[in-house]
């Protein structure tokens, strides 16, 4: 298992520490779409969680390996009905949001198998990806660096949209944090944040 730097990993997704402070010492996570496993090896040393990894590519299942976290190949288009209910403290979905084809039975799925969910997204809202728009372009940045015809994200949205989709399906969000870079917005967040990382859990 290789030697991580912790600070350096944050600087780069500083969502990962937004997410880190919300997970209690040792829960259980399940992270869906969870890449090279960078997060959740982030968690396991910072938060000393217990869980799993969801991924399909191959080459990532690999590099989850080689970081020591526990992945299972699947695809998250097909369901989560491998894993039973209430099976885990914390179901994550860390940059992937945008790129899922059934965001809907996923969402339910991720409060189907999990108490609670936690996403990050890029906020298609964000003034830089505004500007790109109103120039005539689709917006390329650090947040959303694909051209538009190799792009994975299917579904991009604005802080305004998810929160709309929350209340529309019965999730009741119970936190939010908005970020550029590593610093926190609370002015006109939809406007002036590039990430958003939100906690829910089912509405009672």
């Amino acid at each position: 298992m290789s030697t991580y730097d912790h600070s350096s990993l944050a600087a780069v997704r500083p969502d990962f520490a937004a997410i880190a402070a919300w997970i209690p010492q040792g829960a259980s996570v399940l992270d869906l779409g969870c890449g090279d496993g960078s997060l959740l090896r982030y968690l396991k040393d910072t938060r000393k969680v217990r869980g799993y990894g969801v991924e399909i590519d191959d080459l990532n299942i690999v590099a989850c390996i080689q970081n020591g976290v526990n992945v299972i190949q699947g695809d998250l288009e097909s369901g989560l009905s491998g894993f039973e209910s209430d099976a885990f403290d914390f179901v994550i979905l860390s940059q992937t949001l945008q790129a899922t084809r059934h965001t809907e039975p996923l969402m339910q799925e991720m409060l189907r198998v999990g108490h609670e969910g936690i996403v990050s997204f890029p906020n298609f809202g964000y003034w830089q990806n505004r500007l790109n728009v109103l120039r005539g372009n689709m917006p390329v940045s650090k947040g959303l660096p694909y051209q538009w015809y190799d792009t994975p994200n299917v579904h991009l949205c604005t802080l305004h949209d998810f929160e709309t989709f929350c209340n529309d399906h019965r999730i009741c969000i119970l936190e939010r944090r908005v970020m550029t870079g590593d610093s926190e917005i609370r002015l006109l967040p939809n406007l002036l944040g590039s990430t958003a990382v939100y906690r829910f859990q089912r509405a009672l």
